[in-house]
């Protein structure tokens, strides 16, 4: 006779997985290929997941790091993390044809950037050394112009020319928590600074962390689908650690669960990163149906509407089509 399953209550946080920028991203490449045919060529990660990746792969998306592995007639799709602008003056100079996937929240901090460049200010942005958006949003000003800071002790090193010509914007994926400190500690070290006009941290990120605060405190195991160089997946771990989430990991799919370490796991709150689709999540809960008695609950802290448009795509010049 079986043995009757574990009871296990997962705890799904609502909203979570695909926002906007995301979607719009993968709907460009999606409409660029059907459109053009393959390949359409996409410098670095659309988004930050595998599967993603591997699913535009299949339609032909051909992912490459730079654009001198784009051939003359290709046509090109910048990710959705923003890129400097040398990259596309890069591809207007070969004449390729290209299309930026770069998230519309992520190019209003670029315009701010520049907005307070030309005022004669010096930009502090508050992000990840290395995450492309970072690289992105300094890029859009001369090298040197944008100062980066990533902790409350970075802001107590800086060193600026004038502390009365400053002002600051941030990576849309960071840590509601963690970036309100650093603001913080920013406008006491320098009372005159500038702030953005709206919020820079992204609403999709805002509302992920809250769903996330509101799930972990009391769960035996978090588990959060997601990419380990996705920002905003990471924040979501952090956030369920510092809301009393007993463990709390990050998981790129169901296949990375060691079950065997779910002995005393009762309570299992589960979300997923901005860039993480919904089948990812729906595969951790059929996983767990195959070995628990699992009950869901849903906590949903908002409904998301936000949708941005795919702007006009390349057309593959009639030369050279196939």
């Amino acid at each position: 006779m079986t043995p009757p399953k574990q009871p296990l209550t997962i705890v799904l946080a609502s909203p979570r997985g695909f926002c906007a920028g995301v979607d719009r991203a993968i709907q460009i490449v999606k409409q660029a290929l059907a459109e053009n045919g393959p390949p359409i060529y996409v410098r670095h990660e659309i988004v930050h997941n595998r599967h993603v990746v591997e699913e535009l792969e299949s339609l032909g998306a051909v992912f490459v790091e730079e654009l001198d592995q784009v051939p003359e007639d290709g046509i090109v799709v910048f990710s959705a993390h923003g890129v400097p602008k040398s990259v596309p003056e890069e591809a207007k100079r070969r004449r390729l044809l290209f299309a930026d996937a770069t998230c519309p929240l992520v190019s209003k901090v670029h315009r701010e950037v520049e907005r307070h460049h030309k005022a004669g200010l010096t930009v502090i942005l508050i992000g990840h050394a290395g995450h492309p958006e970072v690289i992105g949003t300094m890029g859009q000003v001369a090298e040197g112009s944008v100062l980066l800071v990533e902790t409350v002790e970075d802001v107590a090193r800086l060193e600026v020319v004038d502390p009365e010509r400053l002002a600051f914007s941030t990576q849309t994926t960071l840590s509601v928590l963690d970036t309100a400190g650093v603001v913080q500690a920013l406008k006491e070290r320098f009372p005159a600074i500038e702030g953005p006009r709206n919020e820079d941290i992204c609403y999709a990120t805002t509302n992920r962390q809250q769903a996330m605060a509101a799930i972990a405190k009391g769960a035996d195991l978090t588990l959060v689908v997601g990419a380990p160089n996705s920002s905003n997946s990471m924040r979501l771990v952090e956030v369920a650690k510092r809301e009393g989430s007993r463990r709390a990991q990050l998981i790129r799919s169901a296949a990375d669960i060691d079950w065997n370490s779910f002995g005393d796991v009762r309570r299992l709150a589960l979300s997923a990163g901005a860039s993480a689709p919904e089948v990812l999540v729906e595969q951790v809960i059929a996983a767990a149906r195959d070995r628990f008695d699992v009950t869901v609950e849903e906590v949903k802290l908002v409904d998301e509407n936000v949708t941005f448009r795919v702007p006009p795509l390349p057309k593959r010049r009639p030369a050279q089509a196939a």
